[in-house]
Formats: structure tokens, C-alpha cells, sequence
């Protein structure tokens, strides 16, 4: 721990500061004071031997800090310094810091573990907190420390976190690889936990942040490019993070807290649900011992960690690629964050300190420093964000396995086996083949653990923090368990295997029923066909809507392309997604969007201009790509050449007005002509479509239909503008509502206008995914849904339940009611009467 050392003219000066520190932390931390001299009558003064003697009696080698006050007490402490043997000399750091608010945040610092550096920022940024309560500084700006960037303003943003989970791993990692895109010193704060202002391009320092759902947050920007960081910041938070806000992905049952465990019953965490029954097998991981020793070629060894980083980079990188194509990206996100850790520049500069200052072989160095952070995660008062200490913890074995040479633990299973552990770490559980292992059981982990969420998105039943005996059990064990209820048996009886068996059966039947449901038409129980379509973002989407039973693709969001990079995507690069897209769907309808960006999403290497006050009212959609035409046209002639033998339509979004479609039209009528020109083929018939999701396309959809070929309602933003109310701004998210009556008077009026022109109609926003929606969006007559992969089993499964007329009357009903409320209530009270 280090050690502080008090300088001081007055003695009684430094040993109240000293008694005032020694209370902070409880007399953990050695505290020794330099102060006065042995003068009766003029005892005010400093003596370098003193303060040699005090530094002596608190050194340790995790260094020494000197506070001290003003003129021969700085130089009393330099001279003191040099009386010390040179190997000491430079782990005793002078600190300009005040003495009483510095000493007091010194020995706290040190008392929780931190390192002399850390101790150090933490005194010098002492008066901080009085200077802020007193208004003598800002909150914003005082805590950032000073860049090469002081010539340039300081910008600064305020907003409110909805993410269901807050800046959980995924979500830290897009701000981390955001803000480290821009040549500003980006810092956030914490305003509901009152944190301090830390490094945005650091993966610790701003998932350590405890930010969840509801809190403030402040980020601010220091540099050239300081609008931009922070309008491409804000658009991650606009947006969710692009994750579905509907609901958490999992919310375990916890019978166990009520049901006694019986004989040979095992009882703990439901994680994931389903039935496993197989001989175990257990799993653990190779153990890698860790030696200290002294290095002299540290510039050699800090190579060796550099080197270890590299490959281990590679490695997580392949781990994301299959985990993508194995779980999808949303899941497969998990190892992003993992990548950024390996980046993480506080972490870095942590190690190569400790390699270079402190003459450490690598393993030591890296091993203390991801110990460091594993700390600060246990540390956390939120559980969730304490359980994310698992990627911690795997990444810096990964690094660690590779600087030691050791070889990967690899699984060699010959049957199918249920796997016994203390844990499984995120890569681990990746890695694993569902035909092989069957089920998992662990002593430890939660359901909300990203191991967790791995083995529910890859099927395989998992029971964990079971009693500590079943890792002394014999492989070949024969174990049963039911991820449902938290329960695993050892050796079952009998009848505990036919109702499991049993209950395994029967949800095998389920799932089958409802997969092969998921591939039939979604047909009413009076005859009416409703498409249902999917809302895709990659490749890896298209994939998993297929095998869910999508019956085309709705809407591909083709932002994902312009997003994370310097530059607009070419011609050839979009082609290759669109085409690779359209195969996969093989024949089935593809609505591609155009690039929906501007206003609240912008692109970071198109200059914007002015900042927007009110961004979702602004420079976004069709009126972007109007005003960037070789951007618009780059992307048109590639929708155009994919729709070769495909059945590829556009959709164009944002639309508020007639002129605007006329003017998209001619820019697509220019790019098809210099097509036929240069004899390149593309779908002359190709269908072209709207967006409906602003009040003035819906007060036109008259006029808008006789232009367009079909239309897409986006209930998302048609509902935040027709209640005027920000859906990202939690004061009055709750009023937006699609469900509300002003809202579905607007999707029925959409509904006729294009039924009138002999026009198709679909929805694509979150409403078409809401079960309890079903028969209101078929009762208003709509032709197409289209929603999130996953939820398409259930919509076409909830479509085959109503019949038209069913729901037309409920319908009927829902327009008169004055509230959302009301007409989930009335919805939910009709279907249980039906």
C-alpha cells in the first residue's frame, strides 16, 4: 500500500492533518509527519533529515507520497530524497497537492488500493469538490484535466440513459470504440452517482461508472472535432445502443426459494431453460502459475506483452466470427467489448508502468493489472454490472495463457455430456457444440451473466450455483437437470426420469410446433393472409429471419453500412451486402431503406454545419440523401444493380412531402439512365416506397400513394411526433405510446389512403411486434408486419387465433377510448371474452 508522508512548517499543523486522515480510513494506511523543529522559541521550520526518517519509516514499494506545504519544506523534501538509496529514490513522488484536502484523499485513495499514480491524481484533484459546491468552477469542465487540446473549447452534452441495463458491457464498448474514433479528449460523468469525470476511450473507467437505466450523464469534448464526437455519441444513446428496449432478454423463475431440495436433488439458479439428461463431464481450465522476478530488459518484456495483446486480439476476433455466425451479432457483441479492453489505454499504461518503472516480467505486470480492474468491478454496488468481471477475467487469462505459452483448454467430447464447473467464462461457453454438451452446471455464475446469455441464445439447458459437491462427483455421473425450474439430480430415480423425460418431450413438441408454424403462412381463422416480414440490420439477421420463417425482409436498415468508419461505403462494398443479403432470402422480397442518418443520427465524416436544436425535427432522411446526391446515388445504383433476379424494392424514409418523393424519383431516374448507358442490368420494374412516420405523410397519403408503389408505417417515430414527445427523453417517453387512439386514427387513415390507391400497406415499427397489437393491426386492415427475427414465430402463431371480423370490432372500440391505457384494457379484456 502507499505510504504518505506529511511535510509541514508547524508540527501541530501536520499532526492534526495527520489525526484527520488516520480517521478516514481507520489506520489503514501509514501516515508519517516531517513538521517543526527543535527550536522552543522558534519552532516553525523543516529539517531534510526529518523528512528522510519519516519517508524511511512508511516506505513501501508500492511507493511514497509527499504532501507538503509551502517554500523550505519543498525544498527539505527534494534534499530528503536524495539521502535514500536509488532503487527508492524513484518510488517516492513530491505531490503539489493541498495539504489537508490532498492528505485527506490521498490515504482514502490508498486505503481502497489504488496505485501511487492514481493516489496522486486523486490528491491533486482535492479542492475539486469545494470549489464546485462554493460555484468557484464549473461542474463540467474542473474536472478534466488539461490536454494538448487547450486552445479548443470544451463542448459538453447532457442526457438521460434508457437503456433497460444502462452501460452494460455492450453499450460501454460502442461508446469506448466511438469516442476513441475522434481526435478529442472525450470525459464522462456520472451526475446521479456523482462520479468523477473519467476517460471515455476507457473500457473500465466507463463501464466502472455504475451507469444504468434512468441516470444522468454529462460527456464532454475537448478538440478539433469536439461537435462531432459528441453528436456521434449522442447518437448511440438516441438509439439505444441498438438494443431492443421492450423488455430484458431473460427474467428467470426462481423456484428454488420455494420448493425444498429432495434426496439427490440439486438446487440453483435457473439460467436456461430446458431439459437436460446425460453423464457429466468436468471442465477446468488449465491453471497458469504466475512467478514474480525482476527484468532488466524492460523494454523486452513490455514487447512480450505487446506481442501477447496481438495474438490474443486475433483470437478474440475469431471467437466474435463464429460466435456471430453460431449466436448472432447482438450476443456475439459481448467479445466487442472484450476487444476494447485489449485497447483500453488506462489499463495499458498501467502495465508498461510496471514493467518499466518497476522492472516486472510481463506475466506479474499484466496479471497485477487486470487484478486491478477486477477489483474496481467487485467494488461496484450494481450486481449487474459486478457480474461483467467474467470478460475481465477472460480476456486477461487469454492474454496471460499466451505469455506463459500454455496451449488453449480445448474440449475433446466423444457423446453428449452435461458439463460440471466452478464457472464458465463468456469465451468458453461460445466455444461450445449444443449436440455435445447438452446442459451445464455450475457452482457459481447468474442468470444475467453474459455465460448465461450465451447458453440461452445457443439452446443449451443450464442450472447454476449448485452446492459446491457436485465438482467431486465422477465423470460419467449420470445427471439430470431442468433449466426451467434451477434444479439438477445426481444418479435420478426412475420417476424423476419419466417426468423429466416427459417435460423434455413435451417442449420438444412445443418448440417443433411452433417452428413449423413459424414456416406456414400466417392465416386468420376467417381466411385472411397477413405477410410477415423481418427487420434486419446485418447479414447475420437475414440469416436467423430466414430460419424463423420471415417471409421476406420488411425493412433493412442500411445505416450499419455509413456507421464505425471514416468514410461512406463505395458502390462495390454496398453491392456486396445487398446481393449476399437478397441470396440468402432466395426470391423472397427485400424492402431496402435508404439511408436514414442526419439530425439525431449523423455521420461523423459529413460535415454538418450547425448544431441542431431540435435534431429529430432536422436535417435528417430523405432531405439528407436529397442534399448529398453522389452519397444518394452511390447508394441507388447499388440497390439497382442487386436487384438483378431478386425481388430487391426501395423504400425511402423520413417523407413529409410530394415534392420530396419527386425529387428522390428523378435522382433514381438519372442513376438508371446511366446504368442503360453503360449496359450495366438492373430491375427497371423495381418497386419503390415510402416510410410513413411523420404527421404531414399521413394528413397527404392521398396525394403520397398516387406516386409510390407501397407504404411502410414507422410507428416508432410517427408516434413521438404525433404526441410530441421525444421517445429517447424518459420525462415523457410514457407518452409515447402507439397504442394510443390519436396514433391509430393516423394508421387507419394510412391504411385506406393506400387501399384506396390500390397500394400495399405494412408496418414496421416495435407495435407490430407487440403481441397484445395483434388484432388491432389486423382489424385496421394492414397487409404486412414486419419485426425483429425472433418475434415471428409468436406473430404469425398470435395472427392464426383472430379472425377479421373479430378484430375489427375491437378496433371499432379502441378508436372511441381516450388513452392507451384504455385500449389495452380493452384488448385485453376482448380477447379473454373471445
Amino acid at each position: 500500500m502507499v505510504g504518505i508522508v506529511i511535510v509541514s512548517h508547524s508540527k501541530k499543523l501536520a499532526l492534526g492533518v495527520r489525526e484527520l486522515a488516520a480517521q478516514m480510513v481507520q489506520g489503514q494506511v501509514s501516515i508519517a509527519v516531517a513538521a517543526g523543529i527543535e527550536d522552543p522559541e522558534n519552532p516553525l521550520g523543516t529539517d531534510p533529515i526529518q523528512v528522510y526518517e519519516a519517508i524511511a519509516s512508511v516506505f513501501s514499494d508500492d511507493g511514497v507520497l509527499v504532501l507538503m506545504d509551502l517554500g523550505s519544506a519543498l525544498l527539505s523534501a527534494e534534499m530528503a530524497i536524495e539521502f535514500l538509496p536509488e532503487a527508492q529514490q524513484q518510488k517516492v513522488h513530491l505531490c503539489e497537492a493541498p495539504l489537508v484536502e490532498g492528505a485527506i484523499a490521498a490515504v482514502v485513495a490508498a486505503a481502497a488500493g489504488r496505485d501511487i499514480h492514481q493516489v496522486m491524481a486523486e490528491a491533486r484533484g482535492a479542492l475539486l469538490a469545494k470549489a464546485t459546491q462554493l460555484g468557484v468552477v464549473s461542474r463540467a469542465l474542473s474536472i478534466v484535466t488539461p490536454t494538448t487540446h487547450v486552445e479548443s473549447p470544451t463542448r459538453e452534452i447532457r442526457l438521460i440513459v434508457s437503456n433497460r441495463l444502462g452501460l452494460h458491457a455492450r453499450p460501454a464498448a460502442q461508446f469506448v470504440a466511438t469516442a476513441a474514433r475522434f481526435k478529442s479528449q472525450i470525459r464522462v460523468q456520472n451526475l446521479t452517482r456523482n462520479t468523477e469525470l473519467v476517460r471515455g476511450d476507457s473500457i473500465n473507467q466507463v463501464t466502472t461508472l455504475g451507469v444504468r437505466q434512468g441516470h444522468e450523464l454529462v460527456i464532454t469534448a475537448t478538440g478539433s472535432d469536439a461537435d462531432e464526437a459528441l453528436a456521434s455519441l449522442q447518437v448511440l444513446f438516441a438509439t439505444n445502443f441498438g438494443e431492443d428496449n421492450a423488455a430484458l432478454n431473460y427474467r428467470p423463475a426462481f423456484h428454488h426459494a420455494v420448493t425444498p431440495a429432495t434426496h439427490g436433488e440439486l438446487l440453483g439458479i435457473a439460467a436456461s431453460g430446458g431439459i437436460a439428461i446425460a453423464p457429466i463431464v468436468h471442465y477446468q481450465p488449465a491453471h497458469i502459475p504466475i512467478t514474480q522476478y525482476h527484468v532488466d530488459d524492460v523494454e523486452g518484456e513490455w514487447q512480450r506483452v505487446q506481442a501477447a495483446i496481438h495474438i490474443a486480439r486475433q483470437e478474440i476476433q475469431a471467437v466474435f466470427s463464429q460466435a456471430s455466425l453460431q449466436i448472432g451479432d447482438a450476443e456475439a457483441a459481448i467479445f466487442d467489448a472484450q476487444l476494447l479492453f485489449l485497447e483500453d489505454p488506462v489499463l495499458l499504461e498501467a502495465a508498461k508502468e510496471r514493467i518499466l518503472e518497476h522492472h516486472l516480467n510481463a506475466e506479474a505486470a499484466w496479471q497485477a493489472v487486470v487484478d486491478e480492474v477486477v477489483t474496481s468491478y467487485h467494488t461496484l454496488e450494481d450486481s449487474y454490472l459486478q457480474e461483467r468481471v467474467d470478460d475481465v477475467v477472460d480476456v486477461g487469462q487469454r492474454v496471460l495463457r499466451l505469455l506463459a505459452g500454455n496451449a488453449p483448454t480445448n474440449l475433446h467430447l466423444q457423446e453428449a455430456v452435461i458439463l460440471v464447473a466452478t464457472d464458465l467464462i463468456p469465451s468458453d461457453t461460445a466455444g461450445l457444440d449444443p449436440t455435445k454438451v447438452l446442459g451445464i452446471c455450475t457452482t457459481s455464475g447468474t442468470a444475467t451473466s453474459h455465460s448465461a446469455i450465451i447458453a440461452r441464445t445457443l439452446g443449451i439447458p443450464a442450472v447454476l450455483g449448485v452446492d459446491a459437491q457436485v465438482l467431486h462427483l465422477a465423470n460419467g455421473t449420470l445427471m439430470a437437470l431442468d433449466g426451467e425450474s434451477g434444479k439438477a439430480w445426481v444418479e435420478p430415480e426412475s420417476h424423476i426420469l419419466d417426468l423429466l423425460e416427459a417435460k423434455q418431450k413435451a417442449w420438444q413438441t412445443a418448440q417443433q410446433e411452433a417452428q413449423a408454424t413459424a414456416h406456414q403462412p400466417a392465416i386468420t381463422r376467417d381466411g385472411r393472409q397477413v405477410s410477415v416480414f423481418a427487420n434486419i440490420g446485418s447479414i447475420s439477421d437475414v440469416q436467423v429471419a430466414v430460419a424463423s420463417g420471415a417471409e421476406g425482409v420488411g425493412l433493412l436498415r442500411t445505416e450499419f453500412l455509413y456507421f464505425d468508419r471514416t468514410s461512406a461505403p463505395t458502390e462495390e462494398e454496398q453491392l456486396e451486402v445487398y446481393q449476399a443479403i437478397a441470396q440468402v432470402l432466395d426470391n423472397r422480397p427485400l424492402i431496402i431503406r435508404t439511408l436514414d442518418v442526419g439530425g439525431d443520427k449523423p455521420l461523423p465524416y459529413l460535415r454538418v454545419g450547425l448544431r441542431e436544436a431540435n435534431p429529430f425535427l432536422g436535417w435528417r432522411g430523405i432531405r439528407f440523401c436529397l442534399d448529398h446526391p453522389e452519397l444518394f446515388k452511390t447508394q441507388l445504383r447499388a440497390i439497382l444493380r442487386a436487384s438483378v433476379r431478386h425481388k430487391i424494392k426501395i423504400m425511402l424514409p423520413m417523407i413529409t412531402t410530394v415534392s420530396e418523393v419527386r425529387a428522390a424519383k428523378v435522382i433514381l431516374g438519372e442513376v438508371q439512365a446511366e446504368l442503360n448507358q453503360a449496359g450495366i442490368a438492373f430491375d427497371a420494374a423495381m418497386e419503390v416506397g415510402i416510410m410513413v412516420e411523420v404527421p404531414s405523410a399521413v394528413a397527404i397519403a392521398d396525394q403520397l400513394a398516387a406516386e409510390v408503389d407501397f407504404f411502410s408505417i414507422g410507428t416508432n417515430d410517427l408516434s413521438q411526433y404525433i404526441m410530441a414527445s421525444d421517445r429517447t427523453n424518459l420525462r415523457v417517453a410514457n407518452l409515447v405510446d402507439a397504442l394510443h387512439p390519436a396514433v391509430l386514427r393516423m394508421v387507419q387513415q394510412t391504411v385506406q389512403a393506400a387501399h384506396a390507391a390500390r397500394i400495399s400497406v405494412g408496418l414496421c415499427g416495435e407495435l407490430a411486434a407487440d403481441i397484445l397489437a395483434t388484432p388491432i393491426l389486423l382489424g385496421l386492415g394492414l397487409d404486412e408486419l414486419s419485426v425483429n427475427p425472433q418475434n415471428i414465430p409468436a406473430i404469425k402463431q398470435a395472427i392464426a387465433r383472430f379472425s377479421i371480423v373479430e378484430s375489427e370490432a375491437i378496433v371499432a372500440s379502441a378508436l372511441q377510448q381516450d388513452s392507451a391505457v384504455h385500449v389495452r384494457e380493452l384488448i385485453s379484456t376482448s380477447v379473454n371474452n373471445m
